[in-house]
């Protein structure tokens, strides 16, 4: 590990197109290799993308390798490159809502493209943040990724075993929390609602902690520049009549939001995640060979 994220301190130093393309590289070649990721992704897309022909979704899968590995080398950059470079590099549209998050408590939901790093890093630029933190199994990378997403404003992180009640607090002193909602953490705290027509065990965090707080939920989803050049980050209205009374029907909004934004992009969604694994009583996985 330490002689890869040497590697990766030393080409953060190469200019963002060739680090980009070489990172598209390997991704090229992990698609050929990982051939359970592989698997695991053409089955999100089967399941999906069924509009899609099989060639066309081999196809996506392999461009969604090339992001995935893209993303992973690039984030040499954004642990190590100096603040100016950042700023060069990321495009924030419309900006960082700073008048907002200091008005009430905020959620900054934050879907899982292969990007999300680059959306912690514009909001770090501008303002400190609260979030989730899952610890890495290897020591030495769970420091530098530490450090790397918190070297620019106070960041506090918390374990998801000690719940909602340190982000509630947080929020409650407008720290924004960052939320990353869409991956499948079983059927606690979640409903089956649909993602693309299929039922998904989907967290009812973010509409509960909203009405817990009275929190605005501003999405924010990060995605490649054309042609190597960088990354954009998006903020979009905060959603208005969040969350309701009905949870389900919160978290079944917030998958619609991210199903509009993958078709966006749809080979930088994180489609190598079992986002169906949690399946109602009775059905089977959907990641089972046949």
């Amino acid at each position: 590990m330490k002689l890869l994220l040497g590697l990766m301190w030393l080409m953060h130093w190469l200019p963002l197109p060739l680090l980009g393309r070489v990172g598209t590289g390997v991704g090229s070649l992990l698609f050929l290799v990982l051939r359970k990721r592989r698997h695991i992704a053409l089955t999100n897309l089967r399941m999906c993308m069924p509009e899609l022909s099989e060639a066309q979704r081999v196809v996506l899968a392999r461009q969604h390798f090339q992001s995935y590995s893209r993303s992973v080398w690039e984030r040499g950059i954004l642990w190590w490159a100096p603040e100016a470079r950042l700023r060069r590099l990321i495009r924030v549209e419309p900006g960082v809502p700073l008048a907002q998050i200091a008005d009430r408590p905020t959620i900054l939901l934050c879907p899982h493209f292969v990007s999300l790093d680059v959306a912690g890093v514009a909001v770090m630029l501008e303002t400190g943040l609260c979030s989730i933190y899952v610890p890495q199994k290897n020591a030495v990378f769970d420091e530098v990724l530490r450090k790397g997403r918190s070297r620019f404003r106070p960041v506090q992180l918390f374990s998801r075993k000690e719940g909602v009640k340190p982000i509630i607090r947080a929020m409650r002193e407008h720290v924004p929390y960052f939320m990353l909602p869409d991956m499948d953490f079983g059927d606690k705290d979640a409903a089956f609602v649909p993602f693309f027509g299929i039922p998904a065990a989907t967290l009812t965090a973010p509409g509960r902690i909203a009405a817990a707080t009275g929190a605005q939920v501003i999405p924010v989803v990060a995605t490649f520049l054309p042609n190597y050049t960088g990354w954009k980050v998006s903020f979009y209205p905060a959603w208005e009549d969040y969350p309701g009374d009905d949870m389900a029907e919160s978290a079944r909004r917030m998958n619609a939001f991210i199903e509009d934004r993958v078709r966006e992009a749809p080979a930088e969604y994180f489609w190598t995640h079992k986002r169906f694994k949690t399946r109602p009583p009775g059905e089977p996985s959907p990641y089972l060979k046949q």
